[in-house]
Order: C-alpha cells, then structure tokens, then sequence
C-alpha cells in the first residue's frame, strides 16, 4: 500500500468524494442482503404456511430496495467518477509542474514518448483505480464480511464447511498478485519504448525518408512491438492458468454446499428456507472472492503505473533555489560576468571545463572559439545555471549565481541557440515567447533587426502565419532569424550567440549583426561561433581547446602570433591566399574587410 500511501496528497483534499463514494456503495452492498432474508421469509413464512396474500408486500418491499440499491449505486459511480477525475487533474498539474522544475541534467537522459507515456497511460490507470477500483476492492471486504457474518447467524456449521476452499481462493490470488506485477511493471516499460519509437520517428520523419530507412524504421518499430506484445501474451498466460484454478476453488464452496445443506434439509436440521437464503448467501460471498483476480489486475496496474510516475514526481532537481536566494530585476543587473577557476565535468563522462577564468565587464563582447566539444556551450549553460558549478565559482555584478533566484537570474539572459525550436504558434506568438505585454511595434522593430519582418510580410497571413511542429514549413534561416527577434524583444541584459547565425547567408549575417551593434551597446554579449567574422569586433576572444583556455585576446593581436585563432583564419580565407599567392593573413584581413564593407 505504499503507492496509495505516497499518492495521498492528491486523493486525501477529495476525501468528501472518496467518503461519499465509498458510503454509497456500502449501503448498496447492505441492500444486497436483504434479498436472502426477503427469499427466506417468502420460503418458510409464506410460501409453507400458504399466506398468499403477503406475496403482493413482498413484492412491493423487493421493488424499493431495488430502486433503493439502484440510486447507491448510481451516487457511488457519481462520487467516485468525479474523485478519480479530480485527483487525475491534481496529477497532470503537479507532473506537468514538475517537468518544468526538473533540471537540463534530467532531460539529457530523459525520452520524450516514456515521458508521454507517463502522463497519459499510466495516469489513467490511476485515475480507474482511485475512483473506483479501491473502492471495490472494499465492497468486496465488505460483502465477505457481510455475509459470512449472516451466513454463521443462520449456521454456523454449514458456514464452516462451506466456505473450506476460500483459503485456497486466496492464496491463489495473493500467488498470481505476486507473479503479474513485475509483468506488468515490464509491460509499462515495453509501452514507453514502443511511444518513444513512434515519437522519435514522427519528429525525425524527414531525416528517416531522406535517408531512405523507412524499412529500417519499421524493423525497430516492430522488434519494441514485439517485446510488448510478448509481455502481453506473458500476463495473459499468468491470467489463464491462475483463472481456472479460482473459479474452480470458488465453485467447489457451491458444490460442498449442495451435498452439507441439502443433507441437513433432508434430516431436518435446516429448514428449506435457510438452505435458500444460504446458498443465495454463498454466491454473495463468492462473487468477490471469485472477481479477486481481476481486483488484483487492477490494483497490479494500478501499483505499477503509481509506481512510474512516482518515479518521475520523486526525480531530484539538481538545479534549485536556496532558502534565502535573491531575486533580481533589470534595473539592479548591469551584466558584469566573472569565471573564477571554474572546472565542471557531466554526469558519467570527463571534465567539459578545466581551470576556466574570464571577465566580461558590463557592456563587453566576448567571443568564444573552439572545436566541437570544446566547452564553448557548456560555458554558456553554466552562466544560465543550467547546470551546478563543480568547482570554483561565476558571479553576476559581483553576486556568485548560485545564491541568485534562478527564475530571476535566467530573465536578465536571452539566448540565441545554434538549435532553433519553434513552438507551433503563430510568428507573433512566437518572437513575444519571452516577454508580457507587447505591442506589435516592438515585435516588428525586432523582426527588423533581425532581418526577418520582409520574409514574414511576404507570408499569406504575415506575423499571424502558424508554423508547423518545432518550426516545419520554414527554413532553417527564416527560424533562426525569428529566434533571434525572440531574443531580442526580450531586452535582455546578457545576450548570448550560439552560433546564432549559422544558418544564414553571409549578406544576411553582416546585416544581423549590423543589427545586433544596436542592441548589444550597454549590454554584455556572449558570441558563439565558427566564422571569424562574427567575432572579429569583440572585446576580448576566447580560444579553448578541450576545455581549457589556449588563447585570449582581441583579433588583431590573435592573428599576428602564432596559435589556433590563427590557424582558423587561414583556413576560412585560404582561398584569398589561393588567389594572391600570399600567406600574408594581414593582407587576407585588409581584402576581407573591403569585401564586407
């Protein structure tokens, strides 16, 4: 009971539902027996002594409990649809909560169809047992303990003898609880994998068809579809065997009682009315104890599915606030960044940062430069607090970031990813992501700067155009050119380029960052690229080479000695040397900035 135990936070605040429901369908359980005792007074007091004439009450006493039962059961199904409802809604809000809390380091891992999976199959297997499932599993108590205790009024012997095989009927279901569970703890988890195929390849459907792996697909698809389905024919084979062998032990209750109760009729120790009402009695018992199995099927999916999305409520956030965090607004942040000997490693895998230290006064722009897995990206998350600082420390206007509200902290920052995701919105939805209240002017002014307002014009609806999923129908320039007037709009005091431009011509990146030298005066820039071009105009530039600092200056003096940065430029604009025959990178700059001008 240890899931009902961890879920009761959610149920506990409906108790008046879980009561009602729970009140209602004992009265009806109680109603029930009413008809043992009606066939026992109709057999005994009316029918042997032949007084016909209270036939007409009895009847009319059945149809009002009848009714009576029918309106109970009604207003149990009512209370418990509307507790299973409520607590599945209390449920989907504190699971979607907590997505949003948990950190990047949960989501490195994390798959999105198990995730799904999580909020809509399992949940609902939760909301059925809540509402009604544990309900009827008390009915069921209830009615064994009902009528065995009318059953050992009426004789006690008999009950005994009847009821001999109950203890094997519950042993059997306690043994089939204790096999189905971890089958359908594995069935749960074949249908996660089974999602997150059809998800990976819905979102990937271009990459897949490019690729010509449509047959590939299919054969990963059907491999996870099997292993469901062999979980499946595993639970059905566990119900087959342990089925048969209830119904049997809850029958031979019936048998034993034919052969004890029809004797003790035949010898006079029972009159035919109690042998009636008993062996009415003793289908009223072995009703429940016979739907014990599927009970226990209920509660199994219900323990597994409670079980998974504990799970997910129970995942440490490794990135929160302290007690005493400040928060901070824009007119307190200026923007001045320092790394202070910060060394940082992901979970499982080598150090990402090695003895890192800079210093971006307010208003500076800093560019990083380095290989694929460099630690340029991760030196960006650290600054956004996406992850925790293993070692040394990073602090904002002279504040270490680990003692700043994070929800504030992330506010004064807008980031431009190398990865564009658009939500499937409208444009204007869109660039406004970030900020509350904002006029079309704004949202216009920054589709300007980033150059994207002619291409969005020049749409059928124009900034009310929807995108597709993740961006679909737009190019890869046209979204990164919205995300950038998301970043933008936002005003920010921190503004980080990752790559920002990667995905646009040349032409258009000179303009973009023509663009950007309005917004990025008085505010502190991080650039993120592999074209020098885009960092030829910072303040200081940053080379790192498997996560530590190999090189740091301004431009001119980064291409005039030997080094990486040097390396780079010869490389980009080695066909100006091509042409020329001159490895001068001197003379390669003076063209390249004639070219660009």
């Amino acid at each position: 009971m240890d899931v009902l135990r961890q879920l009761k936070a959610f149920y506990l605040p409906e108790r008046k539902f879980l009561i009602s429901s729970i009140l209602f369908l004992m009265i009806a359980t109680a109603l029930g027996l009413i008809y043992p005792n009606l066939l026992r007074y109709l057999i005994d007091d009316v029918v042997r002594p032949r007084r016909f004439e209270l036939v007409p009450q009895l009847a009319l006493i059945v149809v009002g409990v009848i009714s009576l039962k029918a309106l109970n059961q009604f207003l149990h199904g009512f209370f418990g649809g509307r507790l299973g409802n409520r607590v599945a809604y209390r449920m989907r809000n504190a699971l979607y909560d907590k997505l949003q809390t948990l950190s990047y380091q949960y989501y490195d891992k994390a798959k999105t169809g198990d995730l799904m999976s999580r909020l809509t199959a399992d949940l609902e297997a939760i909301r059925n047992f809540i509402g009604f499932g544990f309900a009827q599993i008390l009915n069921m108590v209830l009615m064994v303990a009902f009528g065995g205790a009318m059953m050992l009024y009426i004789n006690w012997q008999l009950t005994l003898i009847t009821l001999v095989t109950i203890p094997v009927l519950v042993f059997l279901a306690l043994r089939f609880e204790k096999l189905i569970h971890p089958a359908f703890r594995e069935m749960r988890q074949a249908m996660s994998n089974l999602t997150t195929a059809v998800q990976e390849n819905i979102t990937g459907v271009r990459t897949v068809k490019s690729f010509a792996r449509e047959k590939h697909e299919v054969t990963k698809f059907s491999v996870r579809n099997e292993a469901y389905q062999t979980n499946q024919v595993g639970a059905s084979g566990l119900w087959a065997k342990f089925f048969p062998a209830m119904e049997l032990s809850a029958n031979m209750s019936a048998v034993i009682l034919l052969v004890a109760g029809g004797s003790m009729v035949i010898n006079g120790s029972l009159q035919l009315g109690e042998f009636v009402a008993f062996f009415s009695l003793i289908w009223y018992i072995i009703g429940p104890m016979w739907g014990l199995g599927f009970h226990i099927n209920n509660y199994t999916q219900f323990k597994a599915s409670g079980e998974r999305v504990l799970g997910l409520l129970n995942e440490h956030i490794h990135v929160k606030n302290e007690e005493d965090a400040i928060a901070v607004s824009p007119e307190q942040v200026k923007g001045h960044v320092r790394f202070e000997n910060v060394t940082f490693n992901y979970p499982d895998k080598s150090a990402a940062l090695t003895d890192i230290s800079l210093d971006a006064p307010a208003g500076s722009v800093i560019g990083l430069l380095g290989a694929t897995g460099s630690g340029k990206s991760t030196i960006i998350q650290l600054m956004m607090r996406a992850y925790n600082v293993k070692q040394g420390s990073i602090y904002l206007d002279g504040m270490d970031i680990r003692h700043l509200d994070v929800e504030s902290l992330r506010r004064q920052i807008a980031p431009v990813f190398q990865e564009t995701f658009l939500f499937s919105a409208s444009i204007r939805d869109n660039i406004a992501y970030g900020v509350r209240d904002v006029t079309q002017e704004q949202i216009e002014y920054a589709a300007k700067l980033s150059k994207a307002h002619d291409f969005i014009m020049e749409l059928p609806l124009g900034y009310d155009t929807i995108v597709g999923e993740r961006g679909m129908g737009l190019s890869g320039g046209q979204k990164q050119r919205i995300a950038i007037a998301r970043a933008l709009i936002k005003n920010p005091r921190i503004l980080i380029l990752d790559d920002a431009t990667s995905a646009v011509d040349m032409e258009t990146e000179h303009d973009i960052q023509a663009g950007f030298k309005e917004l990025m005066a008085g505010r502190t820039t991080f650039i993120i690229a592999h074209r020098i071009s885009s960092l030829r105009h910072a303040d200081e530039i940053i080379v790192l080479d498997k996560g530590r600092i190999v090189q740091r200056g301004k431009h001119a003096e980064l291409i005039a000695k030997e080094g990486p940065y040097r390396d780079t430029y010869n490389i980009q604009y080695a066909d100006f040397v091509a042409q020329e025959g001159k490895p001068n990178v001197i003379d390669i700059q003076d063209r390249r900035r004639s070219i660009v001008q």
